[in-house]
C-alpha cells in the first residue's frame, strides 16, 4: 500500500473528460488512461466523446487506410 497518493496536477483552465465518470473535469482529477484531454475549453471537453466518434469513422472510411489485404497481397499463392 502506498504510503502516498501522487495527485495529478494540472494547469488552471485545462478541460478534461473522464472516461470512467463520464464527466467534464477542469484539471485531471481522474488517472490519464482514464480521461481524455486535455482541451481549451469545457464546451470542446463536453463534446470528446462525439469528436472521438467523429475521428473514428474518419479513419474508418479513409480510402487510403488498408486494414484488409486484398486478393495476391498477403504474398500465398492464390
Amino acid at each position: 500500500m502506498a504510503l502516498f497518493k501522487k495527485r495529478t496536477v494540472g494547469k488552471p483552465g485545462e478541460w478534461f473528460y473522464c472516461l470512467e465518470h463520464q464527466k467534464v473535469e477542469e484539471g485531471p482529477e481522474c488517472p490519464a488512461k482514464d480521461r481524455f484531454g486535455p482541451y481549451a475549453s469545457r464546451q470542446e471537453a463536453q463534446h470528446a466523446m462525439e469528436t472521438a466518434r467523429e475521428r473514428n469513422l474518419e479513419w474508418d472510411t479513409d480510402p487510403k487506410w488498408h486494414d484488409r489485404k486484398g486478393p495476391g497481397e498477403d504474398g500465398a499463392a492464390g
